[in-house]
């Protein structure tokens, strides 16, 4: 990550939560201590925040509080060629006319290009993913009530009563913040709370991760790996993890960087 997304990255976490420590950041924006505290000292120099002892806090306080997690003008940059041919296998995974929800996420949003070809009914809780699918293709689109995070670009309610509980999906495609052998991680309560409730709402699973997320780790489990039930990955991941996968029954596409599609069960 560049220096200039390292900024955007550490002035979002502590606007967002007020005090954020070095380790936080180092997670957040996958840089060495040494680099985060010399990213912090320059933000303290320039006024943007204020250096405590391990970390930094706002200088003001917003009234709204945001999501953790890198926002999604960071990690749209990331891993590009990659989320493109994960999303373009799990589009050739749907049938013209079904309904499906598609989870807000930097490699969920790859999925709108090939879906303009494509008619479905598609629920999501994504900003710009209901923008661009409504702009630029037939799809018929139907988006969740709630709070717009604009950081992360989605929609949250923390209500049961939303129209989420109206909505069935054949299959239902997230992102995540990382997967390891419990499970499926996540950043945020709130977004636990909302994507369980998704999760509720559709027959099949399918998880669309570039293969750093299986590195990644977070407090906060989603949901084990036997809920899921298929993964699409890019071949970069390593076979103790693919070995995970095939001991959680869980279906691996693995899609060669890139390219359109490669199909193997683990």
């Amino acid at each position: 990550m560049h220096e200039k997304d390292r900024h955007r990255v550490i002035l979002s976490a502590v606007q967002d939560r007020s005090l954020v420590t070095v380790v936080d950041l180092c997670s957040l924006t996958g840089a060495s201590e040494a680099t985060v505290r010399r990213d912090i000292n320059t933000l303290d120099q320039q006024k943007r925040l204020r250096r405590v002892r391990g970390g930094a806090e706002a200088l003001t306080t917003k009234p709204f509080v945001g999501l953790a997690g890198r926002p999604f003008s960071v990690n749209e940059t990331m891993n590009m060629a990659e989320k493109q041919a994960i999303a373009a296998a799990a589009v050739e995974l749907c049938e013209d006319g079904e309904p499906i929800i598609i989870n807000g996420g930097t490699t969920t949003f790859q999925m709108v290009h090939p879906l303009a070809s494509r008619r479905l009914q598609v629920f999501t809780n994504s900003f710009p993913i209901a923008d661009h699918l409504l702009k630029n293709t037939t799809n018929t689109v139907m988006v969740s009530g709630g709070i717009v995070y604009r950081e992360q670009n989605i929609i949250l309610s923390p209500f049961d009563n939303d129209v989420t509980r109206n909505f069935y999906a054949k299959r239902m495609f997230m992102g995540a913040s990382g997967i390891g052998p419990l499970g499926l991680m996540e950043q945020d309560p709130l977004l636990i709370q909302a994507e369980e409730k998704l999760i509720g709402q559709a027959d099949e699973l399918i998880v669309l991760v570039d293969s750093s997320k299986f590195k990644a780790r977070s407090s906060l489990v989603l949901c084990p790996l036997d809920r899921i039930d298929t993964i699409i990955t890019d071949d970069g991941i390593d076979d103790r993890t693919a070995n995970m996968l095939d001991a959680a029954d869980v279906t691996l596409i693995v899609v060669p960087s890139g390219a359109t599609q490669k199909e193997g069960v683990a």
